[in-house]
């Protein structure tokens, strides 16, 4: 049985099921679910499908309803985790469908038996569901969602505790809201305390997750600081280094990798890791990591080096570890591999990095993307050995070449949207490496040929006219396809335009593409981005495409217009639907209706005459009565398919009836809820006034403590008194000990006299020595004679140099004026082929109309000639 007939049947039995809750329609929606679990349903609701939706809607709602049985309830509840297979499906599971609400009032409502088989599997599928979700803490069922974790947590048993830690990590990441409330809380320095002590767990999932919440609630308070000290801030850096590189599973290493992150977001934490003495070699062992085949590690590891990069000192840190060993090996394997990359364990860490650019890896589209950016990163610090740098990028280019090719718009949008994020990337990285120095800028160009940037564009703009080659398509969302297809294009034509005067024939391929009448959607769209980039690029190459004579300037202004008046219209459509209090209850079409009982009635009435006619005809017995019952039985089968549609269309109304009936009773239990939530906030706020009550009591204390402080600030006043007294005592003992030292410097002086005399006869043997000295001015004084003559044969060197650079520049005047000919040349040679190219259609054309011609001369001669032939006979 297919999908589409399972979840037909599965909603008809959803439908049948609470209409009437027996025990043979729960059997039989058990049995339907358990089916629908065994087929392959992945990315199914990405699909954007009614029918999915209806029997996910309908799903949902049982498994919240706390009268449908356990049995049931853990059977939709897999079907629903199996169904959350992809981070989209997970996003729409808990935004649309509002699952993770549903799950936590399961939990709330078991919370009695926390070690329900039940209850825990709503916590795993919870943990998969929250992982980089942004929960709300006033979302329904959150607040005792939280009471029930920090209650469990406190558990004797690990499979009620893992899964608790892990759940309370994900709802206290990055979410204020949630922190805030748990702060607030009246126990929360006991659970504080219970999460220091599974700091010795033996687990090191349990320690991992321990950590990540208290970096969440504590990292800026006084618990934060203490735990995170500079005395203990080493051991938890060797400790989470060590979870990443030899964790107990994918699980682990994610949630370590994200403490990791979340720790670098602090200044002071990511200048103690800076600091760190064994952060090298932990980074090796992390990059040893990108050895394995798993996409999943090493889409978390290469998300660390990234949050890595943010960091200036750990940058050019990280750039040292990477490319310090890789040099004359990574050359070597750049020229045994070609365009492919043969790494295995003992692989460089460069050269397993380049690895997974182009990996054949199930997964790996996210790890190229991420390894891109992270060689964007590293190449921009400049730190590399020029040796090292030669070897690494004569290696990488081959790779990242190869993967511009493969781009198929037949493959449908999503294919097209992978490659041009992935062009993107390869030219940005491309263009990091044409602004380091000379060399690798020889090698790019070495690599790049002007038909392979030329392929690429036609491919781009082919993907960008896809939908109608006259018209431009309509600026969306920056995520829409059309910018993406337009950004990778402009970053070709940026990159063709840096390579024009290094690569053969790229200039004229660069001017040829600039004058493309195509080039006006990618172009209009640039300039009027959100974009600083895109509109910089936009302008650079506008800069270039202007001064050509078949640039069509007119059509682009007209097309960045339409844009711009597109944007202004939807900005006035979304206020009007803001604007929007209410919207009209569905109500049944009883025009379709009346159609349809009008056609019924026309078909009854035709099928009478039909009849009525067949009597008065039986007697007459026409030939063409036959002829006549063939075209109405015609139209009787059209009218029937006719009927049948607009049967199909009723019950598709009739489904849309209840859909809307289930959205009112949503509707009014959500109200129920704000309700509830209402006058949980009014109590809040009466509590909130006995704090302030509080408040005002412990001032008065305060004002008690400062009158205090005044009367120890008098006695700090007499306790001076006595230091001033003190003082004097130390001057008297001061001015004794000076008359001490005047005695001592007597002493000292006698013993200067004395060295004094001993200088003195030394000095007298140095005049000695200096009258011996004086003999050899005569010769240096030959010398300097030689050193003027020596001076005067390096001013004649001067000038002669100085001619030839006078020489030198009239010469490179010349040479740049004969560039700029060269250049206009080149300009009006692709405009010159531009005109070839319409007058060879429009001499095809001609020569089709004459062979035309002739064709028609031709028969007309025939025919003439036949005529004057018959004429000749019929006078004969």
């Amino acid at each position: 049985m297919d999908v589409t007939t399972s979840l037909k049947s599965l909603l008809l039995v959803i439908q049948q099921y609470r209409d009437n809750r027996t025990a043979q329609n729960a059997a039989q929606l058990l049995k339907q679910v358990e089916e629908v679990s065994g087929l392959k349903c992945d990315q199914l609701l990405s699909s954007g499908q009614v029918l999915p939706s209806e029997c996910v809607s309908g799903l949902v709602e049982l498994a919240g309803n706390p009268n449908t049985s356990p049995t049931l309830t853990s059977s939709i509840i897999s079907l629903l985790a199996q169904l959350a297979g992809d981070d989209h499906s997970r996003e729409i599971l808990h935004s649309s469908y509002n699952l993770t609400s549903t799950l936590a009032a399961v939990i709330h409502c078991h919370s009695a038996t926390p070690g329900e088989a039940l209850v825990l599997q709503c916590l795993q599928v919870l943990q998969k569901l929250t992982y980089n979700a942004r929960i709300f803490q006033s979302t329904s069922y959150i607040p005792e969602l939280v009471a029930f974790l920090m209650t469990n947590i406190q558990s004797h048993s690990d499979d009620i505790i893992m899964p608790c830690l892990g759940l309370m990590a994900n709802l206290c990441r990055d979410n204020h809201s949630v922190q805030s409330h748990i702060k607030s809380l009246d126990n929360v320095k006991p659970f504080y305390r219970i999460l220091i002590n599974f700091l010795a767990h033996n687990s090191l999932t349990v320690v991992v997750f321990t950590l990540s919440i208290l970096a969440s609630l504590t990292l800026n308070e006084k618990v934060g600081e203490k735990l995170f000290d500079a005395k203990n801030i080493h051991q938890t850096f060797q400790l989470v280094f060590n979870i990443v590189v030899n964790g107990d599973g994918t699980l682990t290493r994610k949630y370590s990798v994200d403490l990791l992150v979340d720790l670098l977001k602090n200044p002071k934490i990511a200048d103690y890791l800076t600091r760190y003495q064994h952060f090298s070699a932990c980074v090796a062992q992390v990059l040893g990591l990108l050895h394995s085949k798993d996409p999943d590690s090493a889409a978390k590891v290469l998300e660390l080096l990234l949050a890595m990069c943010s960091v200036s000192g750990l940058r050019s840190l990280l750039c040292q570890v990477l490319f310090k060993p890789a040099g004359p090996k990574l050359r070597a394997a750049g020229r045994r591999q070609g365009a492919g990359v043969d790494g295995g364990r003992k692989a460089e860490d460069g050269l397993a990095l380049v690895q997974w650019l182009s990996s054949p890896v199930e997964g790996a589209e996210r790890c190229s993307l991420q390894a891109l950016q992270l060689l964007n990163e590293l190449l921009e610090v400049g730190q590399i050995s020029h040796h090292c740098m030669l070897g690494f990028v004569e290696m990488l280019l081959p790779v990242l070449f190869e993967l511009l090719k493969g781009l198929d718009p037949a493959q449908g949008d999503a294919h097209v949207r992978k490659h041009c994020h992935r062009i993107t990337h390869v030219t940005t990285l491309t263009l990091s490496l044409l602004c380091t120095d000379d060399s690798t800028r020889s090698l790019v160009s070495r690599q790049v040929s002007a038909q392979l940037c030329l392929s690429r564009v036609e491919a781009l703009l082919s993907c960008c006219h896809s939908n109608s080659p006259t018209t431009c398509l309509h600026p969306g969302s920056d995520n829409d396809l059309s910018h993406v297809c337009a950004e990778a294009l402009l970053k070709t034509l940026e990159l063709m335009s840096k390579l024009r005067q290094q690569v053969k024939d790229m200039e004229t391929s660069f001017y040829r593409m600039l004058q493309d009448q195509r080039i006006v959607t990618p172009l209009s769209l640039a300039l009027t981005s959100h974009h600083r980039e895109h509109v910089q690029t936009g302008l650079s190459l506008l800069f270039e495409a202007t001064p050509l004579p078949d640039f069509p300037s007119l059509v682009l202004g007209e097309s960045m217009a339409a844009n711009n008046a597109y944007r202004q219209r939807e900005a006035e459509l979304s206020v009007k639907r803001i604007a929007v209090q209410e919207v009209p209850p569905p109500r049944t079409n009883t025009s379709m209706l009346d159609s349809s009982s009008a056609s019924s009635r026309s078909v009854h009435s035709l099928v009478e005459k039909i009849q009525t006619g067949l009597e008065l005809q039986e007697q007459a017995k026409d030939s063409h009565v036959s002829e006549i019952i063939d075209v109405y039985e015609q139209k009787l089968s059209a009218f029937t398919s006719k009927e049948s549609r607009l049967q199909d269309l009723l019950e598709a109304k009739a489904v849309a009836l209840s859909q809307a009936d289930r959205l009112i009773a949503q509707y009014r239990v959500q109200r129920a809820q704000a309700e509830a939530e209402a006058r949980k906030l009014a109590s809040l706020l009466k509590d909130a006034e006995r704090r302030r009550e509080d408040l005002q009591a412990e001032l008065s204390g305060q004002v008690l403590e400062v009158q205090r402080s005044k009367a120890d600030m008098e006695e700090l006043l007499q306790h001076n008194a006595r230091l001033q007294r003190d003082s004097e005592d130390h001057q008297a003992l001061k001015g004794a000990y000076n008359s001490l030292l005047n005695r001592s410097t007597e002493r000292l002086l006698k013993e200067l006299q004395s060295a004094h005399i001993s200088l003195t006869k030394q000095n007298e043997a140095l005049k000695r020595n200096q009258e011996k000295k004086t003999t050899f001015s005569v010769f240096l004084a030959g010398l300097r004679v030689e050193l003027q003559a020596e001076e005067e044969k390096v001013k004649e060197k001067d000038q002669e140099r100085r001619e030839l650079e006078e020489t030198v520049d009239v010469l490179r005047k010349e040479l740049n004026k004969t560039e700029q000919a060269r250049k206009d040349a080149s300009i009006k040679a692709s405009s010159l082929e531009l005109q070839k190219s319409q007058l060879e259609a429009k001499l095809k054309q001609k020569e089709d109309e004459l062979n035309k011609h002739s064709a028609m001369i031709a028969m007309i001669h025939s025919l003439s000639s036949g005529k004057m032939k018959n004429d000749v006979n019929l006078s004969l």
